[in-house]
């Protein structure tokens, strides 16, 4: 090893060390510093100057319930103290008889007058207790209320009164269903829906595209059309084509509505405010007219698919072709009779 290399070596041990030693004097300089900035007042709580504050370690809030502390109420005032009422002329004198009765007396007439003291201790205590009940009571009846009760008392007299308004009812929306709500069920009209036994059943979906949103069929669209082929609100709460337009002969068909709850009879006070998915037709057999009904049925189907721009499925959710039609048709004339 050169002389060099050992002066280098030399120079760098010194760097080292007096590195060292700067660190342990600013730690030691550090805790001096705490130690001095921290006074305390006459109730033991620490004073810290404003420019020292950053050298004292934050509180430790782990012990807080989610890194808050909580306030109590101040019921100092539970504490109060009465203090002793002073000693009145009367009480004066009633030492002095006590004290000279004391002295005069002989010791076996100490308990009795011991006795009498206490008594009276006892009921001067009991009026210094009176009194205090009565000033507590009267501190608490000059308290104002509390921050809750005058903050109701401000939100109420702050509220405005709020008119409520009766929703409007179905009334008015559709002529077709006030016309005929009231009408009693006829058991000999409806007799095939009443006592079926088995449905021909047509489901009418509004076509979709991939570029258009979903495709709904508008509760006030649906009534439309329901006035345009002559079906009407009736019994079971659907809608049902009968022989005649205006309602009369014998029931063809019925009508009932597609939600995202599945098919469902309609309630005559939403129908047209309500979206649906689709309609189903369907026809109930055993039926005297079958025949003249299913035809109805499958005629008035098109044509209202044709306005809702939508297509005919069958119970399979397949597309009608016209050989399912006649395999219906065929299956139709037997019901009838």
């Amino acid at each position: 090893m050169t002389a060099i290399q050992f002066v280098l070596i030399a120079i760098a041990a010194f760097i080292v060390l007096a590195g060292l030693f700067m660190v342990i004097r600013s730690f030691k300089r550090r805790k001096d510093v705490e130690r001095a900035a921290v006074n305390y007042d006459k109730n033991g709580i620490p004073i810290i100057p404003r420019h020292e504050r950053n050298l004292i370690d934050q509180p430790d809030l782990d012990d807080a319930v989610a890194g808050e502390t909580s306030i109590g109420p101040d019921r100092s005032y539970l504490n109060a103290v009465v203090e002793e009422e002073p000693l009145t002329q009367a009480h004066t004198n009633v030492d002095a008889q006590l004290t000279a009765g004391r002295g005069e007396a002989s010791h076996d007439n100490d308990g009795a007058e011991s006795a009498d003291y206490a008594r009276w201790q006892a009921e001067q205590q009991r009026a210094d207790n009176a009194e205090f009940v009565e000033a507590a009571e009267q501190m608490h009846s000059e308290q104002e209320p509390d921050a809750f009760s005058s903050l109701m008392s401000a939100t109420d007299s702050l509220m405005p009164a709020i008119d409520t308004a009766e929703e409007p009812s179905f009334d008015n929306n559709s002529p077709i269903l006030d016309q005929h709500l009231s009408e009693p069920v006829d058991e000999a009209q409806n007799g095939p829906l009443i006592n079926a036994k088995d449905n021909i059943n047509i489901t009418i979906l509004p076509h979709q595209y991939r570029d258009r949103p979903v495709s709904i069929i508008r509760g006030r669209d649906l009534l439309a059309l329901i006035d345009k082929y002559g079906l009407r609100y009736g019994a079971m709460n659907m809608f049902h084509r009968y022989e005649q337009k205006d309602g009369t002969g014998m029931l063809w068909f019925s009508m009932m509505g597609i939600t995202d709850d599945g098919i469902a009879p309609f309630d005559p006070h939403s129908v047209a405010t309500n979206n649906y998915n689709g309609v189903v037709v369907f026809l109930s057999l055993p039926h005297p007219q079958a025949l003249r009904s299913f035809d109805s049925m499958m005629s008035i189907a098109y044509m209202m698919a044709s306005d809702l721009d939508a297509i005919m499925l069958d119970e399979e959710n397949e597309p009608i072709t016209s050989e399912y039609k006649q395999q219906l048709r065929n299956q139709v004339r037997d019901y009838e009779g």
